[in-house]
């Protein structure tokens, strides 16, 4: 039974692979990520990880297990995406500095007529960053394609102070939810 990865992060494709998932496919859902209007977090992730696990298990197999994700950084009650410039991602981590938020990634796995859809929060902790960190950070290029603007197994591990939750939630798939709803559905990892 192939496991198929509606995501093209190569993050959540290198932790299935860790977690030696074999024949594991990729096929990116192409529709567009526009979130729920006013909704908490955890709607808007597990609105976003249904569409695109639906997207992808349309044409698939009935038999076939399919995986969509989505990761958002949640702060004083805003949603910060991936930033669509270098200046959007530097108002991002200036938001982050010396403060607490939240990450929230929304799990959905389709394998026929049976759908599980969760969400998983991690808390995070960034030390205060100066303008040169952040100029150096953003120049990089590594914040560009990641929710809140850093990447947590990145560079900017030198900004993260403490994590409570799930460390593979910060990098965009929570591993232990995962492996539960997996076993829901019959699909053995170990």
């Amino acid at each position: 039974m192939p496991i198929i990865l509606a995501s093209g992060s190569p993050r959540r494709r290198e932790l299935l692979e860790m977690l030696g998932v074999r024949g594991l496919l990729v096929i990116p859902a192409r529709g567009d990520e526009v979130p729920p209007g006013d909704a908490p977090p955890d709607e808007i992730v597990k609105t976003l990880s249904r569409a695109k696990a639906l997207e992808v298990a349309e044409h698939r197999a009935a038999g076939d297990v399919v995986i969509g994700a989505d990761t958002i950084v949640w702060l004083s009650g805003r949603m910060l995406g991936k930033p669509h410039s270098a200046a959007e991602a530097a108002e991002m981590l200036r938001s982050l500095s010396g403060r607490a938020h939240e990450v929230w990634t929304g799990v959905c796995v389709v394998r026929g007529e049976e759908l599980l859809n969760e969400a998983e929060r991690t808390r995070v902790y960034f030390r205060p960053l100066s303008e040169r960190e952040i100029a150096a950070y953003i120049a990089t290029g590594e914040p560009m394609d990641k929710a809140g603007a850093y990447g947590a197994q990145g560079l900017a591990s030198l900004f993260v102070e403490r994590i409570d939750g799930d460390f593979f939630n910060v990098m965009g798939l929570p591993l232990c939810r995962l492996g539960r709803m997996l076993d829901k559905l019959g699909v053995e990892l170990l």
